[in-house]
């Protein structure tokens, strides 16, 4: 029997031994739980642009990094329904947290990838281990024996400092310079993954909003990275897991946890919005806002704009998830249909955050008050890849039968 081999049964003996998941009901009362502690830290992590060392903490001892991690090495290894909906809950309390939780979470299913043994090194062995990583368009890695020589430079490392494994993607290059093509002909890449300690992060996030995902930049220079801690992300035919939440790209869901993101910040906005027009008489009124009746039937559109939205998103993955659990794959269509709706939803939010802000008059523009940062931070969400209205034409190209670009999905 091979060391692979045996570690495999290893891995299928702790996942058919370890109890139940919590279930989405349980993780969304820890949020609950967690709520006063997010909430409170927000204006610090505005301010610092980390999640506090307290709340990460609390984060990781809740277990909210590890939902989307293998059951045999500790994670919970839930349903995309049960993810989304988890991250909506922390996006109503601090987007950047939602944030950090929702990529944080998603490097996690890398370890679906990864040989046993090496999984257990990165995930198992620490229980507050977390990865992160960001593109990288200046980098290469130089194939050697055993491994490759890495150079290069990666950004937008969103809860990297909280990190302890970073990961790199990186074009392939034989010893000659040539680039390695891949069995289809393209140029051959991998995400490359080795210790935090080994680069140190450049802070470059000097932002609008997200601020507190501390999304810096990190370089190395000449790094030799042994062949079994890479991966050729997302690609089927190195998938370990046979779990079917990993027949889901870590793409997809992606899309689906920052839109939830999105969501959860114009929820959050539109609420303080209901509950101030209840309360404030502008400058020249008679009535408080609640009585006005334009106000009235924009809160009703709104409302109505955000949970058309919501049940969009919800259904339609719930739809997708219970196809994948029977048939063990995802279509083409149905990644096309989570880049579409993720999309969507996420600029409906921002047209209710919108409405919420301005609605709210120059209260809103106060630090105090919570609407300005919400603003700020729902806008940055629309600016990050998810967000990108260029994906209508991707997902239009495929509905017409014609050629589209898949690398986004």
């Amino acid at each position: 029997m091979t060391d692979e081999v045996a570690a495999m049964r290893r891995h299928a003996m702790a996942v058919s031994s370890a109890g139940p998941a919590p279930s989405r009901g349980e993780f969304l009362e820890r949020v609950a739980k967690l709520a006063p502690r997010i909430a409170a830290a927000s204006a610090e992590m505005d301010a610092s642009g980390k999640v506090p060392d307290a709340v990460q903490a609390a984060l990781l001892e809740a277990g909210l990094f590890r939902m989307l991690l293998p059951r045999g090495l500790g994670g919970s290894q839930v349903d995309p329904v049960t993810f989304v909906q988890v991250i909506e809950a922390v996006a109503k309390l601090d987007a950047s947290t939602a944030w950090c939780l929702c990529q944080g979470s998603g490097c996690s299913m890398v370890a679906a990838y990864l040989r046993p043994d090496v999984a257990h090194e990165i995930f198992g062995k620490d229980p507050n281990a977390v990865l992160a990583w960001g593109p990288g368009p200046a980098a290469r890695a130089v194939a050697v024996e055993g491994g490759y020589r890495l150079t290069g430079s990666w950004s937008f490392a969103s809860g990297g400092r909280h990190a302890t494994w970073l990961g790199g993607y990186a074009p392939i290059f034989e010893p000659d310079g040539t680039p390695r093509l891949d069995a289809g002909g393209q140029p051959a890449a991998r995400v490359m993954l080795f210790p935090a300690a080994l680069a140190p992060l450049k802070d470059i996030w000097q932002v609008m909003g997200l601020r507190g995902t501390g999304s810096d930049a990190f370089a190395v220079n000449d790094l030799f990275v042994a062949q079994e801690y890479t991966v050729a992300r997302d690609d089927p035919a190195e998938r370990r897991d046979p779990g079917q939440l990993y027949c889901f790209p870590s793409g997809s869901l992606y899309a689906s946890g920052f839109a939830c993101v999105a969501l959860g910040t114009a929820r959050a906005m539109l609420d303080a919005f209901i509950a101030l027009a209840c309360e404030k008489t502008p400058r020249g009124f008679k009535h408080k806002l609640a009585h006005s009746a334009v106000v009235q039937s924009q809160v009703a559109q709104a409302e109505a704009q955000l949970a058309a939205a919501r049940l969009y998103l919800m259904t339609s993955l719930e739809e997708i998830w219970r196809t994948v659990e029977r048939t063990g794959e995802l279509t083409l269509a149905q990644r096309m249909q989570i880049r579409l709706q993720s999309t969507w939803v996420i600029h409906q939010a921002r047209q209710v955050g919108d409405f919420a802000y301005h609605a709210a008059g120059a209260t809103a523009i106060f630090d105090a008050n919570p609407f300005e940062r919400r603003f700020r931070d729902l806008h940055t969400v629309t600016q990050q890849l998810q967000g990108r209205e260029a994906h209508y034409e991707t997902v239009g190209q495929f509905l017409f039968g014609l050629e589209a670009d898949t690398s986004w999905l």
